[in-house]
């Protein structure tokens, strides 16, 4: 006679089934991203969960939050902080483009916080502000080395790009440029850096092993930011005040390529698609995300979105394209199949810039 009984099959089925759930679990949440946006009116940065595409969480950071970016192992948020007053949007000239008046780029008779300025660290695990490191006066936009260990930043007031030490929490380099510093990206190869100048439309070339300026173009006023194509070979700046990108090559510091957007459009921030094959631009005042065809630089569509969307970014599975507008404080969420926008995660007031990472295993 059997003394150990097996136990009833269904009984097993379902333990076995419960065990490959919870195996299965940890996987997928591994699996999945956040979206880090930046409140610069509120002085908060927003979490967006990227499962379930809402807000989860808010974090206090400081004065005028702009831009922001995670560290490569996404365990940290850095997003700069500026004790400089904001001011409003330019006056526009019929054709559309701001009009300037003489000084008035010139933030030296403006009351401004030096104790605000820095870049605020965010641990991601308990969404919890850590603290501020000093970068340098009026840090606008920066971006992060691959290692991780050194941020570099533009100085938006004192026509400046700087090198900080993560660990240190110290400036160890800065490189002279010429008038508001604003757009910072590293070359693919980690070797360089690109960083582009508002009010004169120039874009210099640093060699981070030296910190030394090798190069210089000049393209239209109020170049925003920086994104790069055939692995570094080629960058692509916008011109909000002109409505174009300009495309550089990056061997020989010259522009080679001039793309007219859709009339209206004031180019903002760039993203390039995973594969590559294409650009996506935000326009600002234009209200849409321009898609443009990476081998010729046709205009594949013209997305539109909220209003005065600035920063954009592309979800890790490149499913999704998110962009800040900040003027109705919201995240629009483009399906990129489509290229409709399909949503809109309301956010902190006057969003600014986002930075999407996959969630640390």
């Amino acid at each position: 006679m059997n003394t150990n009984p097996m136990p009833p099959r269904p009984a097993s089925f379902a333990v076995i089934a419960a065990m490959m759930l919870i195996a299965v679990a940890p996987a997928q949440a591994a699996g999945g991203y956040q979206i880090y946006v930046s409140n610069e009116h509120a002085g908060t940065v927003t979490v967006i969960d990227g499962a379930s595409l809402k807000a989860v969480a808010t974090i206090p950071v400081g004065k005028r939050p702009r831009g922001i970016h995670a560290s490569p192992d996404g365990r940290t948020v850095y997003v700069a902080l500026s004790g400089t007053p904001i001011e409003g949007p330019p006056e526009l000239d019929a054709s559309g483009n701001p009009v300037f008046k003489r000084d008035q780029d010139d933030d030296d008779d403006v009351a401004a916080d030096k104790t605000a300025d820095g870049i605020g660290l965010i641990d991601v695990t308990t969404r919890k502000f850590l603290r501020k490191i000093s970068v340098g006066s009026d840090p606008e936009e920066f971006d992060v080395s691959p290692d991780g260990r050194h941020l570099y930043v533009s100085n938006e007031d004192v026509k400046t790009a700087s090198s900080v030490d993560v660990a240190k929490g110290k400036v160890d380099h800065i490189a002279p440029l010429t008038q508001e510093p604003e757009g910072v990206a590293v070359t693919p190869d980690g070797k360089g850096l690109v960083v582009t100048c508002e009010t004169s439309g120039d874009v210099f070339f640093i060699d981070l092993a030296t910190f030394k300026v090798t190069g210089q173009a000049r393209v239209g006023q109020r170049p925003r930011s920086v994104a790069f194509l055939q692995n570094g070979k080629l960058a692509v700046v916008p011109s909000e005040s002109a409505g174009n990108l300009y495309v550089i090559d990056v061997a020989h510091t010259s522009v080679i390529k001039t793309i007219a957007l859709p009339k209206g459009a004031r180019p903002m921030r760039l993203r390039v698609s995973g594969d590559g094959g294409r650009i996506y631009a935000s326009t600002g005042r234009g209200g849409t995300v321009a898609v443009l065809d990476t081998t010729n630089f046709a205009l594949l569509d013209n997305v539109a979105v909220g209003k005065r969307p600035w920063g954009i970014a592309l979800s890790p599975d490149g499913r999704y394209l998110f962009a800040a507008n900040g003027p109705s404080n919201d995240v629009s969420v483009v399906d990129l199949a489509t290229d409709k926008e399909i949503s809109r995660i309301k956010v902190g007031d006057g969003p600014w810039g986002l930075t999407v990472f996959k969630t640390a295993e």
